[in-house]
């Protein structure tokens, strides 16, 4: 009489089994994210989803789509009726936009964009191959310029629109990295009439980037790269020569220039709407200290902090942090430097490959028991660099490495410049043949980039991706971190490199973690000691180098400030304006000729030229050599806002 209902109990609890066992798995991967998916829908977005995590389907501006790939648990926001929405984040452990970064805390795990804005011959060979001659983005714009036939300097716009795409920003979202450096030139903002660079046309496409690493939670270094007159006399900067920048007889002109250049950006960036986007400002990449001097380099910079804040204000929030080079002279000459200034970062650029020595010990060794990858390579990078790092947070303050890479040798096409071709000497083949590549060899450049990386602490890779020659490959393999982590010699987590030091037995100083509260934008931030104001704090300089013996330092020409301040162009996608002034208050005209002055010296080369003999007045007030010195206030003076 009982066994019917029994049979029915029995079938009853199968089925509630079987239910457990396939419709729950297929709810919570399939048709729950589908909902999720669904709640991701802004009503009111013309073009549907606003965010979307790892899988997501990413439709960019001209149509096209991709898949969206992260497994650190980032997400990507994009709302068209809320275009300055911070709310992305690139990974679980990176605090989202619209969160404080902490200093000590949170860590930077970045990569350049290098060759985009500013060209290189190593990264992008192709457009250097195509002109015969071209070294530098000086004589490469020439050149362009005088090919018609092929656009002439259009050329550049289609590479700022093709070199890194969107797709490119998500990508580096999801290789668990949270910030990219981007380099800039100063002809973002203009341009003088004797300099050929494409004037203005790259700045949209800047803002585009922003607009990108916003959407996809990623902090922005924006990297002033070029100076006129050049900085370091690097291609890289513009022009293949000597450093006119602070030196030589165009050198406080140059420099006049300069200022006001990082007065442009500063204003922009200090916006609401760009300010959690781009936390840090380097303002002068990779001055030659060696040739400019240290005394006057410090008093550009302590000029150039005090413009900055007073445009932004003093304190946690108020502006970007500012970062300077170490001027290739280490990071432990900077220790002491300017202290109680508000919120300055140390940036080194490491790099073996250009140290001058043969560096010819292997990287690839035979596999087995007890051998370490990467040979001595790894450890080496350890103990060149942690503990100076270390040493620089708890001596200067907040530092980084804006550069580094996992070329350890001067092995790449153009590498060391246009005029050396290195790829086909006997030494360098193996590492241009990046697709001979065996495991030990991968495994190799995984464990130094890994040292690198731990030794670092707070860095930027350089450099994201390098582009083809005219052969179709890419000959300067490790210098990209997007071959590098399709091919497996990248980390696909850069956290791994965690405790990669202290496992190849190095130690040192270790930092705790904790900076001087004027260091961050907390209390003391903007009272610089006095004895650094009395020092540093009257501009221009007390003396500039480069000069003939015997030159009179007040006869250098300069620039007058009668002149309109230069726009930024806005793209039309942004409810922004390009060239929005975010301190009302400054109200300086930007630097010009002084009228009826005559500028005879190239203000590119004109290192040791013959000084003027009489003080230029011009026609109009004051004259080229009518410069007031600007001394800085005593530090109860200077808080701004």
């Amino acid at each position: 009489m009982f066994k019917r209902p029994v049979c029915w109990l029995l079938a009853l609890l199968a089925l509630a089994v079987l239910v457990i066992v396939i419709v729950v798995p297929v709810y919570f991967k399939v048709v729950k994210p589908k909902k999720n998916a669904a709640a991701a829908v802004n009503p009111e977005s013309p073009v549907g989803a606003t965010t979307g995590g790892d899988g997501s389907v990413v439709v960019m501006a001209n149509g096209t789509s991709f898949t969206y790939q992260n497994s650190f648990g980032g997400f990507w926001v994009e709302d068209p009726t809320d275009p300055f929405n911070n709310d992305a984040q690139p990974n679980s452990w990176t605090p989202p936009l619209n969160t404080s970064w902490t200093w000590g805390k949170d860590r930077i795990n970045g990569v350049n964009l290098g060759g985009l804005f500013v060209l290189e011959p190593f990264i992008v060979p192709s457009l250097f191959q195509k002109y015969n001659g071209s070294v530098d983005e000086w004589t490469l714009s020439t050149l362009m310029a005088q090919d018609t036939a092929s656009g002439g300097l259009s050329q550049l716009e289609d590479h700022y629109n093709t070199f890194i795409t969107e797709q490119d920003i998500a990508e580096i979202a999801g290789a668990g990295l949270n910030w990219i450096r981007v380099p800039i030139p100063f002809w973002a903002i203009e341009k003088w009439d004797f300099e050929p660079f494409l004037e203005k046309v790259c700045w949209p496409y800047i803002l585009r980037v922003l607009q990108w690493a916003r959407k996809y939670g990623l902090r922005v270094d924006l990297d002033l790269h070029t100076i006129p007159g050049s900085q370091n006399g690097y291609n890289h900067s513009g022009k293949l020569g000597t450093v006119n920048f602070l030196n030589g007889v165009m050198g406080l002109a140059n420099a006049e220039r300069t200022l006001d250049y990082i007065r442009i950006i500063a204003e922009f960036i200090s916006q609401p709407e760009w300010q959690p986007v781009v936390p840090v400002f380097s303002i002068v990449n990779e001055a030659l200290l060696q040739t400019i001097g240290k005394d006057q380099l410090t008093t550009f910079y302590l000029r150039a902090h005090d413009m900055v804040r007073g445009i932004t204000g003093y304190g946690e929030g108020h502006g970007a942090y500012i970062a300077i080079h170490d001027g290739f002279v280490g990071t432990a000459n900077w220790t002491g430097f300017l202290q109680g200034s508000d919120r300055v970062i140390l940036d080194t650029h490491p790099y073996f490959a250009f140290d001058g020595a043969p560096n010819d010990a292997p990287l690839a060794t035979s596999e087995g028991v007890g051998v370490q990858a990467g040979g001595t390579w790894p450890q080496t990078a350890c103990s060149a660099w942690a503990a100076g790092m270390n040493e620089s947070r708890a001596g200067f303050g907040v530092t980084i490495a804006g550069e580094f890479s996992n070329g350890y040798n001067e092995c790449g096409l153009f590498l060391v410049g246009t005029g050396v071709d290195t790829t086909t000497s006997g030494e360098c083949e193996l590492f241009v043949d990046w697709q001979s590549w065996n495991q030990s060899m991968k495994a190799g450049f995984m464990e130094y980039t890994l040292a690198s990386m731990d030794a670092l602490g707070d860095y930027f890779f350089w450099t994201w991706k390098i582009g083809p020659s005219q052969s179709g490959a890419i000959e300067s393999p490790q210098w990209s971190y997007q071959l590098g982590l399709a091919q497996g010699w990248m980390p696909k987590d850069p956290r791994t490199a965690i405790g990669t030091c202290a496992s190849l037995g190095v130690s040192g100083p270790i930092f705790n973690g904790t900076f001087a509260p004027w260091q961050t934008g907390g209390s003391g931030a903007g009272t610089i000691a006095p004895s650094s104001v009395s020092s540093f704090g009257q501009y221009p300089p007390s003396s500039i180098n480069g000069l003939t013996l015997g030159a009179v330092q007040s006869l250098l020409p300069t620039y007058t400030s009668t002149s309109a301040v230069p726009s930024l162009p806005a793209p039309t996608s942004l409810r922004t304006d390009g060239g929005s002034w975010y301190d009302s208050s400054d109200t300086g005209l930007a630097p010009t000729e002084v009228a009826g002055c005559s500028y005879t010296w190239d203000a590119w080369d004109a290192n040791s030229a013959t000084m003027p003999t009489a003080l230029c007045t011009g026609a109009g007030e004051g004259g080229a050599g009518a410069r007031r010195a600007r001394v800085t206030p005593p530090p109860a003076e200077r808080r701004g806002r």
